[in-house]
């Protein structure tokens, strides 16, 4: 559970994740604008009546729910690395939030993509799950240097 086996990943792990994404862009489309101002100004959301508590427990729901699902194909490393590294990286420049978001979600695809492409080569032969959590660690201190 530390680390996963994302090549023993079978169908239901690909479904559960699948069932998670669209769980995240459900919460995401339908409350986008009430999850900004919750997350900008708690004080003020709750002074202008928004659902303070049941936005809260959403997304802590849906974050749950994307973790677990997760667990078992990448590891608890690699989730955790999935989760910050690419959002640290993408807030450097990016000039609103949903641009961040994006960029994110491109930046944890390509780091993914080309951890896996590099597990697989005969030469390196390691394990996929923690060889992407080592190039999203190691893309970290790229986000300080560009802050400078």
């Amino acid at each position: 559970m530390l680390f996963g086996d994302l090549l023993a990943a079978g169908a239901s792990d690909l479904v559960r994740t699948l069932v998670a994404f669209a769980a995240v862009l459900l919460l995401l489309g339908l409350r986008y604008r009430q999850l900004v101002y919750l997350g900008v100004d708690p004080m003020g959301a709750a002074a202008a009546g928004l659902p303070v508590r049941r936005l809260r427990l959403l997304l802590t729901l849906v974050t749950a729910f994307t973790v677990v699902s997760a667990m078992s194909a990448v590891g608890v490393v690699l989730v955790i690395a999935l989760m910050g590294a690419p959002a640290l990286l993408a807030l450097t420049g990016a000039l609103s939030l949903r641009q961040a978001l994006v960029r994110s979600a491109a930046l944890g695809l390509v780091i993914s993509g080309a951890g896996f492409g590099l597990a697989i080569q005969p030469a390196i032969n390691l394990p996929p799950g923690p060889l992407i959590g080592v190039l999203c660690m190691g893309l970290l201190p790229l986000a300080a240097l560009r802050r400078r």
